[in-house]
């Protein structure tokens, strides 16, 4: 079994939002796709032990904070995006000891030919 330190992860992957965040004024207008990942560093213990919802994080309502960040408020930058998020995670959600954020931004207005582009941050709680 694990010990109490060791941490276990919960992650909500690609998730699709349509979102208004850039620098230029084109994309705070039309929006665009937006793909976040998240993974939370959890204990899942206790709620593998006792089978109960109550003790672990809902992913469900993980997902309705990110995607009511992604599709509210403009950002410039995806790295205040993802600040964004991962705070509202971290301020929403006790059991969640680290979060590590994904955005991706595959229509970036890049003169070039790519897949994607995008930030990765990891922030813990205090």
């Amino acid at each position: 079994m694990l010990g109490a330190k060791e941490l276990d992860s919960i992650f909500l992957t690609r998730m699709q939002f349509y979102g208004r965040h850039g620098v230029h004024r084109e994309e705070t207008a039309l929006g665009q796709r937006f793909i976040v990942s998240v993974r939370l560093a959890v204990d899942c213990l206790e709620a593998g032990l006792h089978d109960d919802l109550q003790l672990t994080v809902n992913y469900g309502e993980v997902y309705n904070v990110i995607k009511g960040i992604v599709q509210g408020t403009p950002f410039k930058l995806l790295e205040a995006l993802a600040q964004a998020v991962a705070d509202a995670v971290l301020g929403h959600f006790s059991f969640v000891a680290r979060i590590e954020v994904t955005i991706e931004k595959p229509g970036a207005p890049i003169d070039g030919i790519f897949d994607t582009v995008g930030v990765q941050i990891e922030r813990c709680r205090e």
